[in-house]
């Protein structure tokens, strides 16, 4: 059976914010932990090594492949930040054409830097994934 290597785990996230080389990408590494945390109102816990995730839920496919993942996340990369929404809501595209300067692709939204993007658009899009899976994924 395979198993999901993106666990919960008990890292510290200040910690791992804290080993971002450049010092312009941790300073916006802690400024998305501020805006996930505030406006889901969930603790930021480490998903594996390099993924802070807000929230959690779980999920069940048709082919019967189950686990846990966080309802929205954020990822300090070398090249960019990954930004965790769900995926399948619709209504995730229509927020992004106002989002600002981003790539997207399946599961994730690639940005630069936290002042090439709509903050309050950003807030948007974490409140709709949420609910989204919170709705699709009832407990």
């Amino acid at each position: 059976m395979y198993e999901l290597k993106t666990k919960q785990n008990d890292h510290n996230v200040m910690d791992f914010i804290e080993q971002v080389e450049n010092p312009k990408k941790r300073e916006d590494a802690y400024k998305l932990l501020d805006i996930f945390s505030e406006t889901t109102g969930f603790e930021a816990k480490m998903w594996g090594s390099s993924i802070i995730g807000f929230g959690r839920y779980h999920y069940k496919y048709q082919t019967g492949h189950e686990g846990d993942a966080p309802l929205v996340g954020f990822s300090p990369r070398k090249a960019n930040f990954s930004l965790y929404f769900a995926t399948g809501d619709t209504k995730r595209d229509q927020l992004l054409e106002r989002f600002g300067k981003h790539k997207s692709g399946k599961a994730c939204v690639y940005i630069n830097k936290v002042a090439d993007i709509d903050i309050e658009v950003l807030k948007e899009l974490i409140t709709q994934s949420v609910h989204f899976l919170q709705k699709t994924y009832p407990e």
